[in-house]
């Protein structure tokens, strides 16, 4: 197998619509794997469309036609030889021709396409191109011929196999990319090559499933290699498909993070005639053991994923695509943005259905991290057709990438898709399709069956939320499978989650903006305010702004001056963030799981994201690091008893004391007590009892409950900041450089609640270890700033930069 990358000589044209005619009148370099927005922008033709209002002034994209054109120079053929040209990835609506002659039309971003191009060859240069003509026409060209089909947004997203949020989403851009994504190259072999290779690796164990493609009919041999174990199969002639199962009984077991350690076996696959390699295959695999428990209990039925025998609460973050100009995303990106969810103490992601099958860096990152993979298929609150030609295309997809992700071990759960369960049961999609078909089938029939071909080794969803295995249980139902809990932000409160507990929550989430640096590089001094058109083109939400004043308005007053507000609703969202993980965690085990929306943004953006478009952590992101520590505490609610949870998710048990204190905001002892030696068993929950006249409060607008134990604190006010007495001036700061950035110290004269340096107000590059502290009257706490800016020390300590509840 010789294989020639095709990824020099392109460039790239206008070839049909509203192009503005400076951009359609010369073609320009191309960068392949890339799409268009990245060919212009590097050209300089087309504004940034993630700053301002570019966004909208760039919707000519969407009806608009491109050419890539490259030339190839390949010798001819030889007898027996097959050349291929191979596609790894067209974005979307694509027709391939090389030698001036039409190989073949595309239209799902989703899968590879190869086409046989040795009747082709000759000496000298050959010219390949690919036109892309408008996914939103075809989309709707699509949806007249099969019916249109429910959908949250304007486009037709569901009548295309392109990634959804391509066509904006509620915290997305609407900027529907084109061009060559993935890799291009040709392919020499002969006599056969592989065409599919399915490693599926258990405890002790690992199946490999090969499919050759021939160009003769001689027998070929195939040979897996693992560590020190290997064996061989021949495949004769006619035969184009085989096995070879391996027993490793001394596997060193794969774990999730914060459970163990992951190690990665290399496995090679290896095609011979005779002596002779004709193709070969490596890659990584990890062993391990998954399930999932859907059993029946006195609660409902659970929903519990276990590793290796050992049930695991999920600490969970939803993913989408960490830029919506997908070929900007390198492995260096990925690393960052994982290790991001490795450092709040998350165990796993979600790859949700809106987004794309994620690349192969991605579930490398993530099995070398321990963090497990939750794989949606790319299917999203919406009804999707169940007929040619998008059937066709979803079951291809699906089967190319099953197949591709079979490797990783971090992938731990098959979800059939996101929300369309839901929403064919509540949308009111039901009298909308008029008994046309919405996807039910590939839920329920066509994925189930296809993985039990492909892997039999993962547990498979039908959707996230859904309750399957109890017919005329809402899909929503908090006593089965999966929950996703909406009504909190669109309509209620955080402490809305009070009222349910469910069995294991895979969405759930507050809104705020981004950081006030990413925010200032994407806007405009003027544009700084809530009613601006650019602050509103990056707020997507229905009624965005408004649920977040709503929500301020519960707990806080809400501001006037835009930095004060800005500060507020971070401050609220990372408040929201605790609450809700703290009330799933506190009801284990019958909650197991906890998957936040989101971890991340694709474009600088108000949205629910715990670290902003540009990499900058959120305040929320650094409540969501001690919500998720393995050892935590929290007062909780059970009916109208406040307790104390705490939380020992580690394999030793928590042997501690907790100190119990109410205190006026002024440090005036008003009750303590001590509970000696409490014990938390591995993996487990304690629910303290208060001593009632800890919470005989007073005066409520001035005091405070707090408990300690083992370094950690938790606290609990007796009213709403709203109504608290706080001293707005609280603390002050004494700063000094330090190693690497700045030592910043916080003295607290009075009970301050939530202190945080925001450092990006003082340098874009400055990074915090630390936020949201609350200090009793006399405390310090100093916080490590991280930066290669030099700045006056004194800025630190500035109303803006250090911030907390008090001053709000």
């Amino acid at each position: 197998m010789l294989k020639t990358d095709l990824h020099t000589g392109w460039t790239v044209r206008a070839a049909g619509g509203p192009v503005p005619p400076a951009i359609a009148a010369t073609p320009v370099p191309a960068t392949v794997p890339g799409t268009v927005h990245t060919d212009l922008l590097a050209a300089g033709l087309i504004p940034d469309p993630f700053l301002g209002t570019n966004e909208a002034e760039l919707a000519w994209f969407h009806r608009s036609a491109w050419i890539y054109d490259t030339t190839v120079t390949a010798g001819p053929a030889v007898d027996g030889e097959r050349v291929d040209l191979v596609l790894d990835g067209l974005d979307t609506v694509a027709t391939v021709t090389f030698g001036g002659g039409e190989l073949g039309r595309t239209r799902n971003m989703h899968r590879g396409y190869r086409f046989d191009v040795r009747h082709l060859l000759h000496d000298g240069p050959i010219p390949l191109s690919v036109r892309f003509d408008s996914a939103l026409d075809y989309a709707e060209r699509i949806e007249r011929e099969l019916g249109a089909r429910p959908r949250p947004y304007p486009h037709p997203f569901n009548a295309v196999r392109k990634m959804a949020c391509s066509f904006g989403w509620d915290w997305g851009p609407d900027l529907q990319t084109a061009g060559i994504w993935k890799g291009v190259r040709l392919e020499r072999w002969h006599t056969a090559r592989l065409a599919g290779v399915r490693p599926l690796a258990t405890s002790d164990r690992l199946t490999v499933h090969v499919e050759i493609e021939r160009a003769s009919e001689a027998p070929v041999t195939v040979e897996v290699t693992v560590g020190t174990h290997s064996a061989i199969i021949e495949l004769p002639g006619g035969v184009d498909q085989g096995a070879i199962e391996l027993a490793v009984p001394d596997a060193e077991l794969w774990w999730p993070a914060g459970h163990g350690d992951q190690p990665l076996s290399d496995v090679a696959v290896i095609l011979r005639d005779g002596a002779e390699t004709l193709d070969e295959h490596r890659t990584r695999v990890g062993f391990r053991d998954v399930s999932l428990d859907e059993g029946a209990d006195e609660h409902g039925s659970r929903f519990t994923l276990s590793v290796n025998g050992r049930e695991i609460f999920v600490l969970g973050l939803n993913w989408i695509p960490e830029d919506h100009l997908l070929t900007r995303i390198t492995r260096a990106r990925l690393e960052a943005a994982v290790d991001r969810a490795v450092a709040a103490n998350a165990n796993l992601l979600r790859v949700w259905g809106g987004g794309i099958w994620e690349t192969d860096d991605f579930y490398d990152v993530c099995d070398e991290r321990g963090i497990l993979v939750w794989q949606d298929f790319p299917l999203a609150c919406a009804a999707y057709s169940e007929d040619d030609p998008i059937r066709s295309e979803i079951l291809a997809e699906a089967r190319e990438n099953v197949t591709r992700l079979a490797p990783h071990p971090s992938l731990i759960l098959w979800n059939g898709g996101n929300e369309n369960i839901w929403g064919y049961e509540d949308w009111g999609w039901k009298a909308e399709l008029d008994g046309a078909t919405w996807g039910a089938r590939y839920y329920y029939e066509d994925f189930p069956a296809l993985l039990s071909e492909l892997d039999p080794t993962r547990p498979y969803h039908p959707g996230s939320p859904s309750s399957p295995l109890f017919a005329g249980v809402h899909p929503n139902d908090d006593r089965h499978g999966t929950r996703h809990e909406w009504e909190a932000w669109n309509r209620q409160d955080y402490t809305h989650h009070d009222g349910f507990v469910p069995r294991f929550c895979s969405e759930f989430g507050w809104q705020a903006p981004p950081t006030w640096a990413t925010l200032t590089a994407a806007l405009a001094p003027d544009d700084l305010r809530k009613d601006s058109a650019a602050f509103l083109l990056h707020q997507k939400a229905e009624d965005g702004n408004g649920k977040l004043d709503r929500g301020l308005a519960h707990h806080m007053r809400v501001p006037t001056d835009f930095g004060d507000w800005h500060w507020a609703t971070q401050l609220n969202q990372a408040r929201a963030t605790a609450y809700a993980i703290g009330h799933l965690r506190g009801h284990a085990p019958r909650t197991m799981g906890s998957i936040i929306w989101q971890l991340n943004d694709c474009w600088p953006v108000t949205s629910w994201a715990m670290v902003d478009g540009a990499g900058r952590l959120k305040p929320a992101w650094y409540a969501l690091r001690r919500a998720y520590a393995p050892n935590a505490l929290g007062f909780t609610r059970r009916g109208d008893r406040l307790l104390l949870a705490v939380i020992n998710d580690s394999d030793r048990p928590w042997r501690e004391s907790v100190r119990f204190r109410r205190l006026r905001f002024d440090g005036t002892a008003l009750a303590s007590s001590e509970i000696s030696d409490i014990v938390v068993a591995p993996r487990s929950v304690a629910l303290v009892d208060v001593d009632p006249a800890l919470l005989a409060a007073v005066a409520p607008e001035s005091e405070v409950l707090v408990a300690d134990a083992a370094g950690l604190r938790a606290t609990h006010l007796f009213a709403e900041d709203k109504d608290l007495k706080y001293d707005p001036a609280a603390v002050r700061a004494h700063t000094v450089a330090a190693p690497g950035g700045y030592a910043v110290t916080v003295t607290a004269a009075s009970f301050a609640r939530d202190v945080a340096v925001l450092a990006d107000r003082v340098a874009p590059d400055a990074v915090v270890d630390d936020m949201l502290i609350d200090l009793l009257p006399g405390e310090t706490h100093t916080f490590t700033v991280t930066t290669t800016a030099s700045v006056d020390a004194e800025i630190f300590g500035a109303p803006e930069v250090l911030r907390s509840a008090n001053a709000i």
